[in-house]
């Protein structure tokens, strides 16, 4: 579930009967679920034992918390398609594979690069490391080098008049120290100069190689993330006005170039930098002392990445003339990745605890007098872990691991079946939902099917959880259906019948058709990927049981599911599913469309 805004090493394929890591029980939590599961062979049956089998494969660490444009998307996904083969669910996506990618590029600097003073090349990855931003900097040709002090201490920094046009070196600050590794160093605060002192510098270095290992001084230029676009170039709020003089007017262009064409940031070793001086040390320097010759050449390259892409699959359908019409059962396979490390215990208390009070207090926003009410007692916690667990991946096993495993699991049953249904059923794991619906809008604007033929989109996120200490009208048979009846009343009246027809049938909330009060609930029709596919005119269902203390926290984990909840609705789902791709297509009523429609006769 993407958060309300203004704006909006992977386990094998499940091949094994679930046994527990440990040959002794382990100690299992307050829903009788434990900490880890090994991985096991599925069944065409929708089963609790089935949706732990394949949710702790794919909220499993070694997912890395599958952020569209990381790394750990590509593992996720890649799970998600190897299922899909071992069950033989036919690839939809683009060139015959299972995947479309969303046009993600990482950004570094080739080992063709060069850095040379007075026309001798510093050792590349070695001596010297550009950090790569988000786009090619700006060539330097036998620029000057000055001392600039020390990073981040202005009052003995040299001026702007005197860094313009040259190579600034700025010592290490000893109190920014920073963690990690790789093109984070680009973007977090402390590795450059305060903002626009030496805007207009040819480069900056800055010396702090030294404290690096080989294998860390060489991450700095391995990308460890992707990113769609580059980021437009904007001016200024003050440069909206037409300049007055020829000098502002330079100056306004000045900044703008910069912005397009940016200087470089290097660092280096102590040794090297003062290579740039012709010095042994570089103690005896003071700001404002003169070096040589610097000259840039560094090979920036953008390449693809499979870090952000859509899995799609079908299962065509049965009646000659109907398969040529798909039903498409999504969800999301992104979530929003690590982050610190913390004791996750911890903060799950702290969380659950909070979640209480924010239902005591009828949804509403806590302030600070009642976030001051909240205390946590770790003893019980302590004595089931005496150690605090330390962790730092986001796993989202409900938002939207829950998701993706039910339509895998529906995919299953669906291929069991001896007569699939007469329309084909495509199956579509958007990408990057918690970065703005990406994948679900990339694939309704170059969908790998006709949108025409999508005759309605059943999206399933969140549905793992929906206690009632989740939210005030959870429990064991609550879901909540959303956007059903908005743009098809045959749509939303089969939601319904198949509901009615359930051996014991789930309670069905519509309250969230509506926008909500709730803290955290406002528009959730239009936080999910079926909402690309409303603009498009396709009808939708979405299904979801709610938020929770465990929200895009640390602690949505495996352990925490409601697993004979979650079963339920996804068992429902499939019979949704089914009863859609069998009968009569969903006409479109419009009774609250996102975009006028054009009524199917």
């Amino acid at each position: 579930m993407r958060p309300a805004r203004l704006l909006t090493s992977a386990f094998g394929v499940g091949l094994f009967v679930p046994q527990l890591l440990s040959a002794q029980r382990p100690a299992v939590n307050q829903y009788g679920n434990p900490e880890k599961m090994r991985p096991a062979p599925t069944t065409g049956a929708i089963t609790v034992r089935d949706l732990q089998t394949r949710l702790y494969q794919f909220a499993d660490d070694s997912m890395q918390g599958r952020q569209v444009g990381r790394a750990g998307n590509e593992k996720g996904t890649n799970f998600i398609a190897a299922e899909l083969k071992r069950l033989g669910v036919q690839p939809a996506g683009v060139n015959g594979t299972y995947f479309q990618n969303l046009p993600f590029h990482t950004r570094r600097f080739t080992d063709h690069s060069r850095v040379t003073v007075n026309g001798n090349p510093l050792q590349w990855n070695t001596e010297v490391v550009a950090v790569p931003g988000q786009r090619a900097p700006r060539p330097v040709v036998d620029a000057d080098v000055v001392f600039g002090g020390v990073q981040g201490d202005t009052s003995g920094q040299i001026t702007s008049a005197q860094a313009a046009g040259k190579v600034v070196v700025l010592l290490a600050n000893p109190a920014g120290t920073r963690g990690g590794q790789g093109q984070a160093f680009a973007v977090r605060p402390g590795f450059a100069p305060p903002v626009g002192r030496f805007d207009n510098a040819a480069a900056v270095v800055t010396v702090d190689l030294d404290a690096l290992t080989p294998a860390q001084r060489k991450a700095i230029n391995v990308p460890t993330a992707a990113s769609q676009t580059v980021a437009p170039v904007m001016p200024a709020r003050q440069d909206t006005t037409v300049p007055e003089t020829l000098e502002e007017f330079r100056g306004r262009a000045a900044r703008y170039q910069n912005q397009m064409y940016p200087q470089a940031a290097l660092r280096m070793t102590r040794d090297a930098a003062a290579k740039l001086f012709g010095v042994a040390s570089l103690d005896a320097l003071s700001p404002g002392s003169a070096g040589g010759k610097v000259s840039l050449a560094l090979d920036f390259a953008e390449e693809p990445t499979n870090w952000g892409r859509n899995v799609i699959g079908v299962i065509p359908g049965s009646d000659p003339k109907l398969k040529h019409q798909y039903l498409a059962v999504g969800a999301h396979n992104d979530h929003v990745g690590f982050a610190p490390v913390v004791d996750k215990d911890s903060v799950r208390a702290f969380n659950v605890a909070r979640n209480k009070v924010l239902i005591a207090n009828g949804m509403k926003n806590l302030g600070p007098d009642l976030m001051a009410t909240i205390r946590v007692n770790m003893d019980s916690i302590r004595r089931i872990h005496p150690k605090p667990r330390l962790d730092s991946i986001r796993n989202g096993a409900d938002d939207d691991g829950s998701g993706s495993m039910a339509v895998l699991e529906i995919a299953e049953a669906i291929m069991a079946m001896p007569v699939k249904p007469k329309r084909s059923v495509l199956f579509v794991w958007h990408t990057g939902e918690e970065a703005g619906l990406l994948g679900a809008a990339h694939f309704t604007q170059n969908p790998t099917v006709p949108i025409d033929s999508i005759v309605a989109q059943l999206n399933i996120d969140m549905i793992g959880r929906g206690r009632a200490e989740d939210l005030p009208i959870g429990g064991e048979d609550y879901v909540s259906v959303i956007g059903s009846l908005f743009d098809s009343k045959d749509l939303g009246e089969q939601v319904k019948a198949v509901n009615a027809k359930q051996s014991k049938p789930l309670k069905l909330d519509y309250s969230l058709d509506e926008p909500s009060q709730w803290s955290g609930y406002n528009n959730i029709y239009g936080r999910s990927d079926h909402f690309r596919y409303a603009q498009q005119g396709v009808p939708i269902a979405f299904f979801f049981t709610g938020l929770h203390g465990d929200y895009h926290q640390y602690s949505d984990e495996p352990e925490f599911i409601d697993y004979p909840h979650y079963a339920r609705i996804a068992n429902y789902i499939k019979d949704i599913a089914i009863e859609v791709a069998n009968g009569p297509r969903p006409r479109l009523n419009g009774t609250k469309p996102v975009k006028p429609k054009t009524i199917v006769p």
